[in-house]
C-alpha cells in the first residue's frame, strides 16, 4: 500500500476538543518508535537511495532537520504574529545534510534532544496558548498550537511509515 505524498495531504482543523496530552503522547514516542524500527536495520539498507529517494536514515535526517522550524512556529504563535513562518518546500537542508554520511545514533540523539527542547516548552503551555494560531503561509489557514503540533505528529508518522515502506522494499530486494 502506497501513502499519499505528503504535500498532497489534507488538514482539517476543525476540531474544539483539547487532544494536546494525547498529541504530547505522540511527540514523546517517536524516537522510541525510531530506536525500535531502526535497530534491526543493516547499515546497507539504511542507506540505500532506492528511486533515487531518500534513505531511511535521511528520513531519519529529515525529522531532526525540520525540528527547528516546529518550534520556530511555536514561537511565532506564541508572539501572535499574523502567519507561521515558511518551510523550505523543497527540503533543501535535508538534500544538502549528507545524514547518510554521519553516524545514524547521532542523528537520533541530536533528533531526541531537540525534540525534548520542544516537549518541555510544550509542556508548560496553558490553555489559551493551546488554542492561540497564527495563519499557516502554504495551508492558508489558521493553525492552532494544538493544530501545529498535531501536523508535527502526522508529519512523524509519515516518515516512520515511509521509512518501514523502505525496510520492506529492500528486505525483499
Amino acid at each position: 500500500m502506497k501513502q499519499i505524498k505528503w504535500f498532497d495531504r489534507k488538514f482539517d482543523f476543525a476540531s474544539e476538543q483539547n487532544i494536546f496530552p494525547a498529541i504530547l503522547e505522540r511527540l514523546e514516542g517517536t524516537a522510541v518508535r525510531l530506536n525500535h524500527k531502526l535497530n534491526s536495520i543493516p547499515e546497507e539498507q539504511l542507506i540505500a537511495k532506492p528511486r533515487n529517494t531518500w534513505s531511511i536514515q535521511e528520513n531519519v535526517g529529515h525529522l531532526l532537520d525540520l525540528e527547528p522550524i516546529w518550534k520556530g512556529r511555536l514561537e511565532d504563535i506564541l508572539l501572535q504574529k499574523e502567519y507561521l513562518r515558511p518551510a523550505d518546500l523543497e527540503n533543501k537542508k535535508t538534500d544538502l545534510a549528507e545524514h547518510n554520511e554521519k553516524n545514524l545514533m547521532d542523528i537520533i540523539s541530536q533528533f531526541v534532544t531537540h525534540r525534548n527542547n520542544t516537549l518541555a516548552r510544550l509542556k508548560n503551555l496553558n490553555e489559551t496558548e493551546i488554542f492561540r494560531y497564527a495563519l499557516h503561509p502554504r495551508l492558508n489557514k489558521p493553525m492552532r498550537t494544538l493544530d501545529l503540533f498535531l501536523f508535527v505528529a502526522e508529519h512523524d508518522d509519515h516518515h516512520l511509515a515511509r521509512i518501514s515502506e523502505l525496510q520492506r522494499k529492500l528486505a525483499n530486494d
